[in-house]
This record gives C-alpha cells, sequence and structure tokens, in this order.
C-alpha cells in the first residue's frame, strides 16, 4: 500500500499528471425505425445523426407519445464536410436474405469499412430488420476487396511424346472392331493412327499403333465462391492482443487552487480507483496511472488533450464535468482509446462512439428495465399510485410505469395523499384512513407506490401507512415500493421502511453489513484515515468498482474486451454492470438494475435478475 500513499502525496501536492431496428427503406429518402425500449425522440435522433424536428416532421404527434414497438420514418442524414472529401453516413436496413457481400456489391463499399464502422455487427446478430451504417467517400468508390470470386482452372492434361501409347501384335482372328474394343478407343481412332487399315484388311502378325485415349478439352471454368458472412467479418476483425501493461488515464477536476463543491467527491472516487490498482497490483497486473486535473468546469481542455502521453493511453476514465465530455470523446474516437464515462447519463455521444462506456444508465433505458420488472415482479398485485404534491421529480417516470402496466393489462388506483380520520366506536377512539382502505384489497398484496421520491414525501407519506399497517384488526397486506435516492435517507426512517416492507430499484447498493462493504470500509478508513462521504452512490466505492472491472477486464481479454462482456463476471463492492451496446456503431450503456427489499424481519435482499 506504500505506493498509494506517495501517488497520493505527489499528487496532491503538485497537481499534475503523475504518470434499430429499422425496415424497408421508403421513396422520400428515409427508413424506417421500430422503436425500442427505451428509446426516446432524443436518443433516436442522436444515434441517426438527425433533429428532433426531423423526425416529428415525418412522424407527427411523435412527440406527444413514443411507446416500444412504433415506428418512426427517419430521413437520411448527410454529415458535414471533412476537408475536400465528403463523408456520409448512410444507414441500411439489412432484408430478408441479404448478405454482407450483396451489401458491399451494392454500395461498393469493402466488407472492411463496413465492419470498421459498425463494431458492435457479428454473424450472430447479421439478420433482417438490423440497421448498419455505411460510410460512402463522395469523389471515390472503395472498390470491395475481400469480396473478388475466386477463380479455379482446370488444368489440361499434356500432349505425350509418341503418338503411340503402344504397339499391337495382330493375332489370327482379331478385327478392327475387336482391336479397338480392347483398348478402348474407337474403330476410326485406331484407323487414323493406321492409315493401311482403310482398305479394312488385317494381316496376322502385323504391328499396330494404338493411340493414346483423346482428352476433351475444356475451355478453363470460372468458379465464383460468394464469401459467407462469416467469412467476411472474421476477416474484418483486428488481432487480438494482450496488454501485458495497462496504461490508464484518469482525467478529474480535482480543483486543487480553487477548491469547489465536488472537489471531495472527486477526491474520494480517485482514492477508490487507487485501493483497485493496488488490488490488482497484488494479483500480478501492471497498471501505469497517470491523473490529470481537468480544472474548474469553464476551462478549457484541450492543453491537456494535446499531451502526447494521453494518445498511448489503453483506457480513460472521466472526465468530471459535463461539458469536458464531448471534446473528450471526440478525442477517444479519433485515437481509439476506450472511455469510461462515470458521472453522468445525459451526454449523447454513447451514441454514435463506440469506445464510450456509459456507467449512469440513461434515464428512458433505466426507467424501461424498472417497468419491465416492476410488471413482471407484481403483475397479481394490488397497486396503488399516490399523488404526493412535492414538485414533478418523478412524472416522467410514472406515467411511462402506468403505460407499461395498461398495456400489459394490469389495473391500478391513484388517489391523492389519503388523511388520516379520528372516529368514535363504542365511545373508543378509532383512527382511520378510509381513502386508502377503500382501495385496498384484503385478498391481495398491496403495494404503494408515492409518486415523488423526495425526503419531504416520505415524511408526509409514511407516518399515515404506518397507522394503516398497525392497526389491530387490519387485513391488508401492504408493501412499498420507491426509489433510489432513498438510500440517503435510511438513518431518518429505517424502522418504517422495515415495517412497511419496502422495495426500491437502484443501480447502485451495498449493504453495509456484507463483510465486503464492512472489508472495504476499514480499508478505505486505514488508508486515508477518513470516513466516505455520505452521498449517493458512494463514490469511493464507485472509483473502485470502476476501476477493477476494466482494469481487469483488461489484463484478461486485452483488446477482446468488448467480445468478452457476456462472459464476463465479478462481484463489484457497490455498483451493477451490465453493459450493451446502443445500436451497431454506438457505445456500451450500463442496462444493470436490481430492486432492494427490505422485509418486516429487518432483511435487507438484494433482487438481482437476468437481464
Amino acid at each position: 500500500m506504500d505506493f498509494i500513499k506517495r501517488i497520493s502525496l505527489a499528487f496532491l501536492l503538485l497537481g499534475t499528471s503523475v504518470t434499430g431496428m429499422a425496415q424497408t427503406p421508403q421513396p422520400d429518402n428515409s427508413f424506417s425505425h421500430t422503436v425500442m425500449r427505451g428509446q426516446t425522440l432524443y436518443s433516436i435522433s442522436s444515434m441517426y445523426g438527425v433533429s428532433v424536428d426531423d423526425i416529428v416532421g415525418l412522424n407527427p404527434g411523435s412527440d406527444k407519445q413514443l411507446k416500444a414497438g412504433q415506428t418512426l420514418r427517419i430521413p437520411q442524414q448527410t454529415k458535414s464536410a471533412d476537408g475536400a472529401v465528403q463523408r456520409r453516413l448512410h444507414f441500411h436496413t439489412i432484408q430478408a436474405g441479404e448478405t454482407l457481400y450483396r451489401i458491399t456489391q451494392k454500395y461498393q463499399v469493402s466488407a472492411d469499412i463496413i465492419c470498421k464502422a459498425n463494431p458492435g455487427l457479428s454473424a450472430q446478430n447479421f439478420r433482417t430488420g438490423q440497421v448498419i451504417v455505411i460510410p460512402i467517400t463522395e469523389g471515390t468508390v472503395q472498390q470491395p476487396t475481400e469480396q473478388k470470386p475466386v477463380v479455379e482452372q482446370k488444368k489440361e492434361e499434356q500432349t505425350p511424346a509418341s503418338p503411340c501409347r503402344e504397339m499391337h501384335k495382330v493375332k489370327r482372328k482379331e478385327t478392327i472392331f475387336s482391336i479397338s474394343r480392347q483398348y478402348g478407343i474407337s474403330e476410326k481412332e485406331l484407323i487414323d493412327a493406321n492409315p493401311e487399315l482403310k482398305n479394312g484388311k488385317l494381316k496376322k502378325g502385323k504391328f499396330l499403333c494404338i493411340p493414346h485415349k483423346k482428352v476433351v478439352k475444356h475451355k478453363p471454368q470460372l468458379e465464383l465462391r460468394i464469401p459467407s458472412n462469416e467469412e467476411l467479418i472474421a476477416k474484418s476483425q483486428p488481432t487480438t492482443k494482450k496488454l501485458e501493461s495497462i496504461d490508464a488515464a484518469l482525467l478529474l477536476p480535482f480543483q486543487l487552487e480553487t477548491g469547489g463543491g465536488i472537489q471531495a467527491q472527486m477526491v474520494e472516487y480517485y482514492e477508490g480507483f487507487l485501493l483497485a490498482v493496488d488490488s490488482l497490483k497484488r494479483e500480478g497486473v501492471d497498471i501505469n496511472l497517470h491523473v490529470f486535473d481537468t480544472g474548474e468546469r469553464t476551462a478549457s481542455i484541450d492543453a491537456l488533450l494535446a499531451k502526447p502521453e494521453l494518445k498511448q493511453m489503453d483506457i480513460i476514465f472521466g472526465p468530471g464535468h459535463a461539458g469536458h465530455v464531448k471534446p473528450v470523446s471526440d478525442f477517444c474516437q479519433e485515437n481509439g482509446i476506450r472511455l469510461v464515462i462515470p458521472f453522468t447519463s445525459k451526454e449523447s455521444e454513447v451514441f454514435t462512439n463506440p469506445h464510450i462506456y456509459q456507467i449512469y444508465t440513461p434515464q428512458s433505458y433505466l426507467y424501461a428495465q424498472v417497468y419491465k420488472l416492476f410488471a413482471e415482479q407484481f403483475a397479481s398485485y394490488n397497486i396503488i399510485f399516490i399523488e404526493v404534491n412535492d414538485g414533478k421529480d418523478k412524472t416522467d417516470y410514472i406515467n411511462g410505469l402506468k403505460l407499461e402496466l395498461d398495456t400489459r393489462g394490469i389495473g391500478h388506483h391513484t388517489i391523492p395523499v389519503p388523511e388520516v380520520v379520528e372516529t368514535k366506536k363504542d365511545d373508543v377512539e378509532v383512527i382511520a384512513v378510509p381513502a386508502l382502505t377503500a382501495v385496498m384489497d384484503s385478498t391481495k398484496h398491496n403495494i404503494i407506490v408515492p409518486t415523488s421520491g423526495t425526503n419531504t414525501a416520505l415524511i408526509r407519506l409514511l407516518p399515515t401507512l404506518q397507522l394503516v399497517v398497525r392497526a389491530e384488526d387490519n387485513p391488508y397486506q401492504m408493501h412499498l415500493f420507491g426509489y433510489p435516492e432513498w438510500q440517503k435517507y435510511y438513518n431518518d426512517h429505517l424502522q418504517a421502511f422495515y415495517e412497511l416492507d419496502t422495495y426500491f430499484y437502484s443501480s447502485f447498493y451495498t449493504n453495509n453489513l456484507l463483510p465486503s462493504s464492512k472489508a472495504f470500509h476499514n480499508k478505505f478508513r486505514n488508508m486515508f484515515n477518513k470516513e466516505m462521504l455520505r452521498t449517493y452512490p458512494k463514490y469511493g466505492m464507485l472509483g473502485f468498482d470502476t476501476g477493477y472491472y476494466f482494469l481487469r477486464g483488461l489484463s484478461r481479454y486485452g483488446t477482446k474486451l468488448e467480445d468478452n462482456l457476456s462472459a464476463y463476471n465479478i462481484v463489484p463492492v457497490q455498483t451493477g454492470f451490465h453493459f450493451e451496446r446502443v445500436n451497431n456503431w454506438g457505445g456500451f450503456i450500463n442496462k444493470k438494475v436490481f430492486f432492494v427489499h427490505m422485509t418486516r424481519n429487518h432483511e435487507l435482499i438484494k433482487m438481482d435478475f437476468e437481464q
């Protein structure tokens, strides 16, 4: 661990470097796109390089509602010119029976160029309805190379030096016919080789020339062998390179000179990352870590990206400021460097840059996963939404969840925050919540979903729900379903969460009672002489998980990490990982979602799902 202290001290003192589916194309130069789960007009427009207005113009009403399975017409878009040669991105839908070879012939672009432009394309997902991007260079024709026909020419037999293969001595009673039959030649061939036989007479003891059998001469045949998708794609794959030593860079806004609100979070992320590097070094992984302070939010990052050592990186983590994401993304795309974005989900670069890994799931994709899992898990429950007028932080989420339930034919109720009513029965004071119990079902499990995730909403709602649960004559089985930010309010509402048998969804979660979590807390405390911040997620754990996941993956799979993601599993401390490409030419987003269940028996259960 000494090397961590030395790196940490040197850095903190100096603040410097340490070392779609789519369908048949339309006649108006547009193509059809089938909306996939989690996609929005913004994400669709980003991946195809068109504006939202362009899409709405061809699809009136799409800005009001967008559902999975809905078909949109998307205009083809010409990208800006690059020097004297303009490269266009044309989007092509794979048709039934179409092969990669046929596509190369259609666009006169080699399979290698197509595969490099679509790193997500494989022989397994090359199927009808898949959309691929075709880079077309104006002014030149990219001649296909891999798909040249294979020509096979049959060899002709050489003419023998002697016209006779052997000499035959005529015997008594032999005829021209019998001799020709004996040697498998025609009578004409025998007479041509022996002109004296034209009179049809044979003499006993005469020697005859037996000619060679005539070889039928064929013209050279051209055999066109069409290469398969597997052959063309395999030829386009880069050679696997094992990384004996990994060069990794952290680009973080430490703001060491001026300080700032996120300084402590970035330092904690860095410290957690150092713990990951330490763990991997103990496992024998050779890592060269380079750390750079990107400065304030408004600071330019161009000077940092001009450093020659950055072009040698195998992977870059960061940046912390949203305004720096695009220039860093462009830099990584130009130089073929993996970029892990740990702090934001609102940037669009992931839809067009195949080298990006986005840790925070974009909201629409996250919600889509939650809707699916919620509907599958609670399909038989009596679902009750309680409208908490505490801002509109969850309006989109609630509307989408209700639409999912309606689409699946799952019923639900919506009521305002119920009031507690005090009455007397037989001179005994009775406290009830009639507006809530009126929609409860004593024959089913009832699950309550507040329409706000704020602490204020919890303060208003939890005591009322506890009254129902605690009632002596309570016939209801009740549960509460909420939001990942509730993890910040554990200490304030822990007993209520357990009492109400609470669920919440999240991509980040750790149970502090688990041995792995306890060990990490102790290691962090001992190493840096402090506790981690009370944030969600915990930045120290985020730094450790992202550093360990990617650096270990690169050490194991080298340049073939992307091909092995489905088989690569680790048990992180806090962060869930399940990466999927957003399209064939874009990067990866993290789609990992799990439910956390706080039971009445005071158990904390992380419900992991196959995704």
